[in-house]
């Protein structure tokens, strides 16, 4: 079933008219009709089947026939921060970090990054991003859309990490220093609702200094095992792992709340 993430102001009742480019794509790529089904997520995470009854050349008109309980997101939010790689490999991050249940993405401006940001296409590339979070969270039927920010400063990526309850830098000198436990105990560490910041490194890796304002900020370096990752490796790494020991090693987490 094909789903689409609509807001509140779309909804009257139990009808949801849907507009924009979620209704090109309904009524153009997909060629639906009037009595297809849809799924619509709305900015609370609940889920309704709509069944639709109007395609017009501005909007599509759905009716709620069904509300679904769905259990698709991470039971801990994770931010994924990078410094700036270059375009493709970021799009892929977004894209297969989305996928994988991120929570959001903020790239920053590393000392080390490659690419060069243009101000005057800065807010079509975040629209871009954006876009391709959405489409990704359709996929994988998702029932919240990562935050896409714009490129942050250090610092402000650094602030940032006061707000949530864990925070790590990916090193990979603690790899080869052999030093695998930071990443699995502050995992098994953290508790359902709760929240982690994941730094990566850009395709040349942290400065000195850099590693230096990290670890100064509260940030935990952790290693990713004893192979050095690519950049858009790295946090797709972090967030496969965070899926095994909330998802599949213990299953039973909900349990854990009681």
């Amino acid at each position: 079933m094909q789903r689409y993430f609509v807001s509140e102001r779309e909804r009257r009742g139990e009808v949801v008219t849907i507009s924009g480019a979620d209704a090109h794509h309904i009524a153009r790529v997909m060629r639906m009709k009037p009595g297809d089904a849809i799924a619509c997520v709305f900015p609370d995470g609940r889920t309704a089947v709509c069944s639709i009854e109007q395609i017009a050349s501005e909007h599509v008109r759905a009716r709620i026939v069904q509300w679904k309980e769905e259990g698709r997101e991470l039971p801990v939010r994770i931010y994924i921060a990078q410094g700036l790689p270059k375009g493709e490999k970021w799009e892929f991050v977004i894209q297969k970090g989305t996928e994988l249940g991120a929570a959001g993405f903020l790239p920053f401006f590393a000392a080390r990054s490659v690419v060069k940001w243009d101000m005057k296409k800065a807010e079509k590339k975040v629209e871009r991003w954006k876009k391709i979070a959405k489409e990704a969270a359709e996929q994988a039927e998702r029932t919240s859309l990562p935050e896409v920010r714009a490129p942050l400063s250090l610092d402000a990526l650094l602030a940032f990490g006061e707000t949530v309850d864990q925070r790590l830098f990916a090193y990979e000198e603690e790899g080869r220093g052999g030093r695998h436990g930071s990443l699995p105990a502050l995992l098994a560490g953290l508790k359902p609702g709760g929240t982690l910041l994941a730094v990566f490194g850009p395709e040349g890796g942290f400065s000195p200094e850099e590693a230096k304002r990290l670890r100064q900020g509260g940030f935990l370096p952790c290693s990713l095992g004893p192979r050095i990752l690519r950049t858009e490796t790295a946090p797709l790494y972090l967030l496969a792992a965070a899926s095994y020991e909330w998802e599949l090693r213990a299953p039973d987490w909900e349990a854990a709340q009681q």
